[in-house]
């Protein structure tokens, strides 16, 4: 099954720059509930419990690469 946030996330191992613009320009227009977005991304089966595991771990290790190990 191909998942479009895996896709997105694709270019993080050679165009780390590009990602974080996508990101940016991505937060600047998100309006809603994430958590509840993925509770129904879940629910639906769009997304695996193991996908979103997975997709949280990069995000952390994205995140502490950004703004160092404070959590």
């Amino acid at each position: 099954m191909s998942n479009p946030l895996f896709q997105q996330l694709a270019p993080m191992n050679g165009g780390g720059t590009n990602l974080i613009q996508q990101f940016l320009n991505f937060q600047k227009t998100f309006t809603g509930n994430p958590q509840q977005i993925i509770q129904t991304m879940l629910s639906s089966g769009k997304v695996s419990q193991a996908q979103l595991n997975q997709l949280s771990q990069q995000a952390n290790q994205i995140y502490k690469q950004i703004y160092g190990s404070k959590k």
